[in-house]
């Protein structure tokens, strides 16, 4: 039976902590959102880590100096390489629907440790309407 407007087609628990991946990362990852907070942007992006959506991680993160097909296969080997558990919150500056940058610490659990982190969100363009992107760890 093919889904109708709204549905979830993914009812696992989503990775970041969220509701159903359906409705919560899944529909970041495929592109039908974009994140409206620095926050989303972040719990998407360990989400992505977590379910190896590389191509996700691309798009939300530039990196001038490497080619994509460089990236594509760091990205790829550091999904399948590390099993990551669960993902906290510390705190978040900003990065809400009005601004333009924000940061974010969180402790993300993997098998093996924990990466603790405080991340740093700019909006593309430096414009209200761009998209939120991951900038740089401020570690």
């Amino acid at each position: 039976m093919p889904g109708g407007f709204g549905s979830a087609r993914d009812q696992s628990s989503c990775p970041c902590g969220g509701r159903s991946y359906g409705l919560c990362c899944g529909p970041l990852h495929r592109g039908q959102r974009r994140a409206d907070t620095a926050e989303q942007l972040m719990r998407s992006r360990y989400s992505a880590f977590a379910r190896r959506e590389v191509d996700y991680l691309i798009a939300t993160h530039p990196q001038p100096g490497l080619s994509e097909s460089e990236r594509r296969l760091a990205l790829g080997q550091a999904c399948r390489q590390t099993r990551w558990l669960g993902l906290t919150v510390l705190a978040v500056s900003g990065g809400g629907p009005r601004d333009l940058e924000g940061t974010v610490q969180f402790e993300a659990r993997y098998r093996g440790g924990v990466l603790k982190e405080t991340s740093l969100f700019a909006r593309k363009g430096d414009c209200l309407t761009g998209p939120w992107l991951y900038v740089r760890s401020l570690e």
